[in-house]
C-alpha cells in the first residue's frame, strides 16, 4: 500500500496528518490509526498492523483487525492511499 501521489504525510511523535492536495481536506490519524497506517506504508500487512496494534496498545486482536480494516477502507475510498 503507498500514498496517492496527491497525498503529503505529515508525522508528528504520535499522530499523522494526511493532506489531500488535490480536495485540499486534511485527516488527522489518532496514535494508532497513525500506527497502522505507518505498518502498511512500510510494506507490512493489514495482519501486521493488527499485530502492532495489540502488541503496543491494549486492544484485543478482533477489535484492531476491525479498525485497522475501517481504516484503510476510509482512506482507500477516499482516495488516499493505492493498495
Amino acid at each position: 500500500m503507498r500514498l496517492h501521489e496527491h497525498v503529503s504525510i505529515a508525522e508528528t511523535e504520535d499522530n499523522v496528518v494526511l493532506l489531500d492536495e488535490r480536495a485540499g481536506q486534511y485527516w488527522q490519524l489518532n496514535p494508532t490509526g497513525a500506527l497502522a497506517l505507518r505498518t502498511v506504508l512500510d510494506g507490512g500487512t493489514t495482519e501486521q498492523a493488527v499485530l502492532a496494534l495489540t502488541e503496543q496498545y491494549e486492544i484485543d486482536a478482533d477489535r484492531a483487525a476491525e479498525d485497522v480494516t475501517a481504516l484503510l477502507t476510509s482512506l482507500r475510498d477516499a482516495g488516499l492511499v493505492i493498495a
